[in-house]
C-alpha cells in the first residue's frame, strides 16, 4: 500500500526523503552523517535487546527477534540489523525508497528486511503484540502526530519489547548546528530536510511513552563531528539524543 499521507505522516516531508534516493547508499551523498551513525545506533540496539535475553550466538546475537523499523528509507538501520539475525520488518511510505531498499538488499545474504510502503497506523491494526523490538531512528522529528505514532508503537510491541529513538532535541542548539550549520554551511545534511517545528526533546518523548504504558530505561546525548564523519555519545544532550524504553506488562 502506498500512502503518502496520514494521521503520522506529512506528504511534503515524504517527498523531501524521496529526493535524496538516488544517492542515499553514497557515505558521501546528502546523508552522510547517518551513515556513520551506525556505529553508535547499531550497538545501541544491540546491547538494549541483549541485555535481558542469552545470546545463543556471539555472530548472531539477534537471531530470531522481530525488529520493525519504522522510518526505514533505503534500510541503512534495517540491513545491518538483518545480518545480526533479526527478523527485520521495514516500513515507510515512499515508494521509491522501498523500492530502493528492497533492490539494495540483494546481496546481502538470506536473511533479508521485509519492506511494505505503508504508514505505522496502517501497519498497526494486523501486528498487535507482535514485535520483540521497534526503531525509530530520525523518523519522529518529521512526524504530524506524535501522541498517535508513541500509542501505535506500544500497540505494535510484545509486553516486555524495546523501541529505540534517535532524534535532534528542541533547542537553539540543535536549530542552529543541526539546521542553519549542517544544512547551508557544512552541507553535510540536505537543505530544508528539516523543520524546527517538529522537533521533540527527551522530556517530550518520555512523557508520552510513559502515558502508553512504556518505561524509558535510558537516554543519551550524541554529538556529530563533520569533519570526521563521525558520532560520539556526550553527557549533555541538548544536540541530539537516543532513547530506550519497554513496554510494560
Amino acid at each position: 500500500m502506498n500512502n503518502k499521507s496520514g494521521p503520522t505522516v506529512d506528504a511534503v516531508e515524504v517527498e523531501r526523503h524521496s529526493e535524496l534516493k538516488n544517492n542515499w547508499w553514497m557515505p558521501n551523498g546528502s546523508v552522510p552523517c547517518l551513515h556513520s551513525m551506525n556505529d553508535l545506533r547499531i550497538p545501541y540496539i544491540i546491547d538494549g535487546i541483549t541485555s535481558t535475553k542469552s545470546i545463543e550466538n556471539a555472530a548472531l546475537p539477534l537471531a530470531n527477534i522481530k525488529i520493525l523499523d519504522i522510518g526505514c528509507g533505503g534500510g541503512l538501520v534495517s540491513e545491518p540489523l538483518a545480518k545480526l539475525g533479526a527478523n527485520v520488518t521495514g516500513i515507510d511510505p515512499s515508494q521509491e525508497l522501498i523500492d530502493l531498499a528492497i533492490e539494495h538488499s540483494q546481496n546481502i545474504g538470506p536473511n533479508k528486511p521485509t519492506y511494505y510502503c505503508t504508514t505505522l497506523e496502517e501497519h498497526a491494526p494486523s501486528h498487535q503484540n507482535y514485535y520483540d523490538a521497534i526503531v525509530a531512528s530520525e523518523v519522529i522529528s518529521h512526524l504530524v502526530n506524535k501522541e498517535l505514532f508513541f500509542e501505535l508503537c506500544a500497540e505494535t510491541l510484545k509486553p516486555g519489547g524495546k523501541i529505540f529513538i534517535t532524534a535532534p532535541n528542541k533547542t537553539w542548539l540543535a536549530y542552529f548546528f543541526g539546521i542553519y550549520v549542517a544544512e547551508n554551511i557544512l552541507k553535510v545534511v540536505a537543505k530544508g530536510l528539516h523543520d524546527y517545528e517538529k522537533f521533540i526533546s527527551p522530556e517530550d518523548v518520555s512523557r508520552i511513552l510513559e502515558k502508553k504504558n512504556c518505561r524509558v530505561d535510558n537516554t543519551r546525548g550524541l554529538i556529530y563531528y563533520p569533519f570526521l564523519h563521525k558520532w560520539q555519545w556526550m553527557y549533555f544532550k541538548s544536540l541530539w539524543y537516543a532513547l530506550e524504553a519497554t513496554k510494560l506488562e
